[in-house]
């Protein structure tokens, strides 16, 4: 190692372990020499340089030395400053992998430790439980004498749905992602203490190689992406970690049953995955219909090829021949009826003429690859539908009964479990595909219907009563308001022909139909309108006596106001004859989705949190009154001004009155590589998902709770009514100043992430310029802008205000600290807002402030609340510094602050320049922009 001579990482001091260190210090090793050999010696130093400044300033708390920084950065070229911001981006992308297989590496070796101080181990591979895993769960409820029985009834209601989105949050190119795959890879293999000293040569080669590579890769997209080059995106994580996380979880799953109840037992397809990609249509003029039959039709092109590859090695497992061991009457009668049905031909009829088990995989390969070659990517209706995903189960149950009734134990195919799971969960569609619209346009395109047809030209203008009227007599009424390929305006024509392509991807699949989810629900008509919508293009109709559509019409409810009356809104819809006729079609099932990141933007940090717990409540409430099914959708972003934050704590947080199994969320951007990258963070994200989901379940199906549900007009409800409203008023307080939008846009970078090629869709929901107001700015881009200048406002301000008056008091100070003790959800959003507060740098942030052309500044404003923030955090949880209750990520800020720094202050130079300069000099330091924000994204890891 020692002829690699690179940065000077210095990472003692900060805290982190003694391997995370070596591998961190080997990388910038390699990094160091990579930038010697492609940027030359002066560029090198440069880099150590303002690296060492800034780890001075910090360490002696010396503010100059950080300004001696800024003030070498000022004399520096574009050019020189680009070449800078290429090595500290790549040297954060190599600290982010080394942290990911840091965690890796702590999950295993807890494991093993645990493993090697236990007595009792039934078998010498069994593990104890970690925290948080599906064996911590079923060891737990064991414990706590649930019987297997309770526990298989709650896995049969468990009802778990990730759901992928293209949010713009993934500020990294797919070939810079690949790249960091395989540095993973590399630094999995040095870690192995198997590898040879040959081996961990060639490893330490190979990251050299990829690291120059990398250093030498452009970081931004040229141009922003297609919706098809996202949908192949999110394949590239479904056909990968995903796809073969889930049937690992039904074997840990299984496994636990067995070690704790001493049985095996069938586990159902619990988890199944959605997805925005493709389409969501909310705000994004790209999805178009068309887009939307490419993505059904692409999905199910690849999940079929997919399947074939999972059958071919199926197909070498399962030799064996009749003449061994006898087969199933049942299986030996599907295969005559393959051989009546399909055309095999002879080779491979001769080939497996005494293994029925290929022969019979052999058929079932040759119906996929019909199915395949019937996809077409625009016409869905000519798609085949012939042979199902039902179908194929069938047929793979056949292969396992036939080998369970003549092979007993012997019979157990590993492959032959994981293709059925797969097919469980996966069908022929990989993900149901959600559809999203805003409720104002819903509207526009039922007004059209209705003037074209000759029922009203008024619709937009009526009262909530007069639109009820409308729509219910519509619906209730056979007959289609116009013909079909009627002359209607060009959105509501392109959106009866979103309808229309629903419609025929039902027909091919129904189960590649997810929700339909009306951002912005104000009001009953904004869910009959697009059951309007869905009856005019056929997928609606009348049957006894009641319009019943397939489609499950899901509520969004979004802003502060909405959530506070969400409940009353349902109740009103549950009790709308139409409505209600709908729902019992249904079985009673209702989904509704939250919206965390415009409640957040709309009521700021606290009011969100206790608007969102409060509603979340008052709708379990419902829906138990009315008996109604209910299911949440969280629409969760990845930072914690947007909902985020550890799933797990956010699961078990939740009010005891919705814990029925039944749970979706989002995970969109950053969050889904950070997330599914790499297979064991995979699963060990997914299997929290499992025991939280599970255990939450359980434990409210015996009225169990860890805190008791916090009523209207309690002391408790009274006190988070309060703290929210001080928290809320601070909050508006900053962003309804006159100057304060000004000031932002002058001190953030927002003009170039509104630019920044990240997404296909606009940064506003008013228009795809640049221009755009408070109202109209995206969450993602707000919070987005506010992280790349440290103040990270979103996720913390407020708190000060909210907090300070009261732990002055010291009976409301008891209070608090008993409520965070206590109840888990106090918890998460105090240890979040600290989180936030803690990764936050007020000292870089004020570097910021210097820009603005705008007479008023509101650092000192931001920096009051979070002095008031600190001190009164520091009370209620009694640490002696932010963050202590959480160590390993304080060391990691700790060792990353220099580097950061040193991105920030390259930026604060490059927004500089970019105001001074004009014509095409403006458009080359935009491009160093753009990079600089990429830079400090992969250091904050995380945009919006």
């Amino acid at each position: 190692m020692q002829r690699w001579k690179g940065l000077d990482i210095e990472t003692e001091g900060t805290g982190i372990s003694i391997p995370l260190s070596r591998q961190v210090n080997l990388l910038g090793a390699l990094l160091g020499q990579a930038t010697r050999e492609q940027m030359g010696e002066d560029l090198f130093a440069l880099v150590e340089d303002l690296r060492l400044l800034c780890k001075q300033a910090e360490r002696n708390d010396d503010p100059s030395l950080r300004t001696q920084a800024a003030t070498r950065i000022a004399e520096l070229s574009t050019t020189e400053i680009e070449h800078l911001l290429h090595v500290y981006t790549t040297f954060f992308h190599l600290v982010n992998q080394a942290e990911r297989q840091e965690i890796i590496r702590i999950n295993r070796d807890r494991a093993r430790s645990a493993a090697n101080g236990t007595d009792d181990i039934v078998d010498e591979d069994y593990d104890p439980p970690r925290p948080e895993s599906v064996d911590a769960a079923i060891a737990s409820m064991k414990a706590d004498g649930v019987s297997l029985e309770e526990v298989l009834a709650a896995l049969r209601g468990l009802d778990i749905q990730p759901t992928l989105t293209a949010h713009p949050t993934e500020a990294r190119r797919r070939t810079v992602l690949r790249k960091q795959q395989r540095i993973a890879d590399l630094l999995s293999e040095l870690r192995s203490r198997e590898s040879t000293p040959e081996e961990r040569l060639a490893a330490t080669d190979g990251l050299y190689a990829t690291i120059s590579h990398l250093l030498g890769t452009d970081e931004i997209r040229e141009e922003r992406p297609t919706v098809r080059e996202e949908v192949e995106q999110g394949h590239y994580f479904m056909h990968g970690t995903i796809w073969d996380t889930i049937p690992q979880i039904h074997l840990d799953l299984q496994q636990a049953l067995r070690r704790h109840y001493g049985e095996s037992a069938e586990v159902p397809a619990f988890l199944q995955y959605r997805s925005w990609i493709g389409s969501d249509r909310d705000g994004n003029p790209n999805v178009t219909a068309d887009v939307t039959r490419w993505t059904f039709a692409r999905q199910r092109r690849t999940t079929l090829e997919h399947y074939l590859e999972e059958l071919d090695d199926l197909r070498d497992d399962l030799s064996l021949s009749e003449r061994q061991a006898d087969v199933s009457d049942a299986l030996l009668a599907s295969i005559e009826q393959d051989a009546r049905e399909i055309d095999l031909d002879a080779e491979t009829r001769r080939a497996y003429r005494s293994e029925p088990y290929r022969l019979k995989l052999a058929y079932i390969e040759a119906r996929l690859q019909q199915l395949i070659d019937d996809v077409d990517e625009t016409a869905t209706e000519a798609m085949a539908a012939a042979y199902t995903s039902d179908d194929l189960l069938a047929d793979l149950d056949l292969l396992a009964n036939s080998l369970e009734q003549h092979m007993e134990e012997a019979g157990r195919i590993d492959r032959l479990h994981r293709v059925r799971v797969l097919v469980k969960t996966f069908g022929f569609h990989l993900a149901a595909l959600d559809i999203r619209q805003h409720s104002g346009v819903h509207e526009a395109t039922v007004d059209a219907l209705l003037t074209a047809a000759g029922v009203t030209d008024r619709y937009a203008e009526m009262e909530e009563d007069e639109r009820l009227a409308v729509l219910s007599d519509e619906l209730t009424n056979p007959r289609p308001l116009v013909p079909p390929h009627a002359d209607l305006p060009d959105q509501a024509a392109e959106m009866m022909e979103v309808f229309e392509v629903i419609r025929a991807i039902y027909q091919v699949d129904p189960d590649a139909v997810g929700s339909y989810i009306v951002s912005m629900t104000h009001s009953v008509s904004d869910l009959l309108e697009p059951m309007l919508l869905a009856k005019e293009a056929g997928l609606g109709r009348m049957a006894d006596g009641r319009f019943q559509c397939p489609l499950d019409m899901v509520p969004l409810f979004e802003t502060i106001e909405d959530l506070d009356v969400a409940h009353e809104r349902m109740e009103t819809l549950f009790e709308h004859p139409v409505y209600s006729a709908h729902l019992e079609a249904h079985d009673g099932f209702q989904e509704i989705m939250l919206g965390y990141s415009d409640s957040n933007k709309d009521g700021g940090y606290w009011m969100a949190n206790w608007a969102l717990h409060k509603a979340i409540f008052h709708l379990g409430q419902t829906c138990d009154n009315h008996d109604v099914d209910l299911r949440l959708f969280h629409g969760r972003g990845g930072t914690v001004g947007r909902g985020g934050g550890h799933t797990y704590q956010a699961i078990r947080a939740l009010p005891p009155v919705v814990h029925n199994g039944r749970i979706r969320f989002t995970e969109q951007g950053e969050i889904i590589s950070f997330r599914y990258a790499l297979p064991a963070i995979a699963r060990r994200h997914v299997e929290q998902l499992v025991s939280a989901t599970l255990t939450s379940t359980v434990e409210a199906a015996h009225g169990e709770a860890p805190f008791p549900p916090v009523r209207a007009g309690s002391d408790v409800a009274a006190l988070m009514d309060d703290l929210a409203a001080r928290g809320m008023d601070t909050y508006r307080g900053l962003i309804d100043e006159p100057e304060a939008w000004r000031w932002y846009t002058d001190v953030t970078p927002i003009e170039h992430i509104s630019r920044l090629p990240i997404a296909s869709r606009p940064v506003s929901r008013s228009s795809g310029g640049d221009e755009v107001d408070f109202e109209s700015l995206r969450a993602i881009p707000w919070v987005f802008a506010w992280t790349q200048t440290r103040y990270i406002v979103p996720g913390w301000y407020g708190t000060g205000a909210a907090l300070h008056d009261l732990v002055e008091d010291p009976e409301a100070l008891d209070r608090l600290q008993t409520l965070y003790d206590e109840w888990p959800f106090f918890t998460a959003v105090l240890d979040s807002a600290q989180r936030e507060m803690a990764r936050a740098r007020l000292a870089i942030a004020a570097a910021y402030d210097v820009l603005p052309d705008a007479d008023t500044s509101f650092h000192d404003t931001i920096a009051q609340d979070f002095d008031r923030a600190e001190t009164a955090i520091l009370k209620i949880t009694g640490q002696d510094t932010l963050f202590e209750n959480s160590p390993v990520l304080k060391k990691s800020i700790r060792l990353r602050n220099p580097y950061t720094d040193v991105l920030n202050l390259l930026q604060i130079e490059l927004l500089r320049r970019f105001r001074e300069a004009d014509g095409d000099e403006r458009e080359s330091i935009r491009e160093a922009l753009f990079l600089s924000i990429n830079g400090v994204s992969a250091a904050m890891q995380s945009t919006g």
